[in-house]
C-alpha cells in the first residue's frame, strides 16, 4: 500500500511541478498510464472484491482489467483454471472455490463427509501455492433433518479437515444464505446457528461468510448482527435487497453505514461486491457500488 501512495505523490509532483510549462505528449501519456495501472485513490478501509458469477458475459480477462482499473484488489468465487488470469494482473482471490459438491449436498449429511473431505484436501496445496488462504464450503440443505442434528454432523466433517487446514494455512468460510427466496431449505441461513457451528468446531481455520442481502432476507438488524458475531465472521459479500441489484438509492440497506459498522469490528479482509446488475452499463454498476462502499 505504501508504494502505491509514493508513486501517486510522485506522479502529483511531476503534475504540480510542470505548472504552467507544456508539459510534454509522452510525459502526459506516461502520467495517464501510471495512473490507470494504480487505480483510483480508495480510502483503505475496505478492501474491495467482486464475485464473476455476476459478470459472466464479460471474459474474465477483460474483467480483471476493468477491476484493476477501479482499484479492486480481488475477484472471487474462482478455481484453479482461473487463478493465473488474477495474478497476471495482480489481483488475488480472496475467496476461492474448486472443492465440495455444492450449495444443496454440504457437511450436513455425514454420507457426503468422505467424497467432500478428499475434494477439500486435494485443493488445500493448490490454494498454498497459489498464495491463497480461503477456501468456500456449504452446510448443504435440510432434507427434513434437525438443525441440532446439522450442526452437530458439519462440525464431525469439519473437524476431520482442520488439521489439514491449520498445515496449510487456509480457513473455510461456510456461506450464510436465505431459505425463503433463493436457497429453499438451506441449512445454514441464520448467524446464530453458523456461529453455534463455529463455537462446536472451535478452530479459526473455520469461519462463517455473511452474505449481507442473505442475511437482511432472513434475519434483518445487520448492524447489530455484525457486532455482536464478528468474531466468527471471515468474510462479507454484499447485494441489494429486494431484488440482489445495485446497491444504491433503489434499495432498503444503506452500506454505508453496514462498511462503517465492519470497519468498527476491527475487520481486515475483503468485502465481495455480490450484486446483479440491472443496468446495461454493468461496470459502471461495479464502479458506484465500490465507491458506496469505499468509506473513510
Amino acid at each position: 500500500m505504501k508504494s502505491n501512495v509514493s508513486r501517486r505523490q510522485l506522479i502529483k509532483g511531476i503534475a504540480a511541478v510542470s505548472g504552467a510549462v507544456v508539459v510534454p505528449q509522452s510525459l502526459t501519456a506516461a502520467i495517464t498510464k501510471a495512473e490507470t495501472i494504480l487505480g483510483p485513490e480508495l480510502k483503505g478501509k475496505i478492501n474491495h472484491s467482486v464475485c464473476k458469477w455476476c459478470y459472466g458475459k464479460i471474459p474474465l480477462e477483460t474483467f480483471a482489467q476493468e477491476c484493476k482499473k477501479m482499484g479492486i484488489k480481488s475477484i472471487e468465487l474462482l478455481g484453479p483454471d482461473e487463478w493465473p488470469i488474477l495474478k497476471k494482473y495482480g489481483l488475488t482471490c480472496a475467496l476461492p472455490n474448486g472443492a465440495g459438491m455444492g450449495i444443496e449436498k454440504g457437511f450436513n449429511d455425514l454420507a457426503n463427509h468422505d467424497e467432500l473431505v478428499k475434494s477439500y484436501e486435494e485443493l488445500f496445496p493448490k490454494l498454498q501455492a497459489a498464495g491463497y488462504t480461503t477456501v468456500i464450503c456449504f452446510s448443504g440443505n435440510r432434507r427434513g433433518m434437525s438443525d441440532v442434528d446439522g450442526m452437530r454432523n458439519c462440525a464431525i466433517g469439519l473437524r476431520r479437515l482442520m488439521p489439514a487446514a491449520e498445515k496449510y494455512n487456509i480457513t473455510m468460510i461456510m456461506e450464510l444464505l436465505n431459505s425463503k427466496v433463493n436457497h429453499l431449505d438451506y441449512m445454514c441461513d441464520r448467524t446464530e446457528w453458523g456461529a453455534g457451528l463455529c463455537e462446536m468446531i472451535g478452530s479459526e481455520k473455520f469461519k462463517l461468510l455473511y452474505d449481507i442481502y442473505h442475511m437482511q432476507i432472513m434475519e434483518g438488524d445487520v448492524i447489530a448482527t455484525i457486532k455482536k458475531y464478528h468474531k466468527y465472521i471471515g468474510h462479507y459479500h454484499t447485494g441489494g435487497v429486494p431484488g440482489r441489484n445495485e446497491i444504491d438509492e433503489t434499495q432498503e440497506l444503506y452500506y454505508p453505514a453496514i462498511m462503517k459498522a465492519i470497519v468498527e469490528t476491527g475487520y481486515k479482509g475483503f468485502v465481495a461486491q455480490e450484486f446483479i446488475p440491472k443496468r446495461a452499463d454493468q461496470l459502471a454498476s461495479l464502479k458506484q457500488g465500490v465507491e458506496i462502499c469505499d468509506v473513510a
